[in-house]
């Protein structure tokens, strides 16, 4: 993958990963067709700005990637707060939508039979 594209971070760092996180894409354009490795996140849980809140986000479970934590860049929400500093788009996915995003991952691995035990 070349362009800027928005994530979902699956795991953080971990002992013998350095500064390695795994991500799922995050991509406005629907598939087609809509598959078991494809889920589409509600705008509520997305920035209120308007490239999350004018088209859908849909997670592709089947474009996983490993990467440099160093490479990712916060979301900037275009204000400043009190201070004068930048703000960025901060909220945590709730352990419902990160089960549903783990599971399309799963679908996406073709290890759907896992995806039912997935823990809560």
């Amino acid at each position: 993958m070349v362009k800027k594209r928005p994530v979902v971070v699956l795991t953080p760092s971990m002992d013998g990963r350095g500064e390695l996180v795994t991500v799922v894409a995050l991509s406005s354009v629907r598939p087609n067709p809509v598959r078991s490795f494809h889920c589409l996140l509600p705008q509520a849980c997305l920035p209120m700005l308007g490239q999350f809140q004018q088209n859908e986000t849909w997670v592709k479970g089947d474009m996983i990637y490993a990467v440099g934590f160093h490479r990712l860049d916060a979301i900037k929400l275009g204000t400043r707060g009190a201070d004068g500093k930048r703000q960025y788009f901060t909220n945590c996915l709730s352990r419902a939508r990160m089960r549903e995003i783990y599971a399309c991952v799963l679908h996406g691995l073709h290890m759907s039979a896992l995806a039912d035990h997935i823990p809560e």
